[in-house]
C-alpha cells in the first residue's frame, strides 16, 4: 500500500521532498531509490525546463 501511495503521489506531481514525510521515510534517499521510475519523469521535466531557460548556444553565434 505504501508503494502504491508513494507512486500515486509522485505521478500526481507531489514534490519529492514531500513524499518521504507522507510515507514515513527519514529523508529523500530511500524514496528516490525505491520510486525511481515514478520520479524520473519529474527529473526529465525539470531538465527540459532548464534547457528552455538556458538554451545550448554551441553554434558559435
Amino acid at each position: 500500500m505504501r508503494h502504491s501511495f508513494a507512486s500515486l503521489l509522485s505521478d500526481s506531481g507531489v514534490p519529492i521532498e514531500q513524499i518521504p514525510r507522507l510515507v514515513g521515510h527519514a529523508g529523500t534517499t530511500v524514496t528516490e531509490q525505491v520510486y525511481r521510475k515514478q520520479i524520473r519523469p519529474m527529473i526529465e521535466d525539470g531538465a527540459i525546463a532548464m534547457d528552455r531557460i538556458f538554451p545550448d548556444d554551441s553554434s558559435g553565434a
